[in-house]
């Protein structure tokens, strides 16, 4: 019996859906969070959604001022 884990849909990589986002500021920050994944392990969609969403909340905080 497959887990949900093992019938993860890999992908390519989506357009970011943030405004100022640019893919290759995803793909760098993604390779950082998942560089021990990486490339035995291509990443699925959760995996580039979720890298995107931890950008724009490590540049909001920033703008901010506070230390991430």
């Amino acid at each position: 019996m497959k887990t949900k884990s093992q019938t993860a849909k890999i992908m390519e990589q989506p357009t970011p859906f943030s405004p100022g986002v640019t893919k290759s500021m995803v793909c760098e920050h993604a390779y950082r969070l998942y560089r021990d994944k990486l490339p035995d392990h291509p990443l699925t969609l959760e995996n580039w959604v979720l890298a995107e969403k931890d950008l724009v909340a490590t540049m909001e905080a920033e703008r901010e001022g506070f230390a991430v």
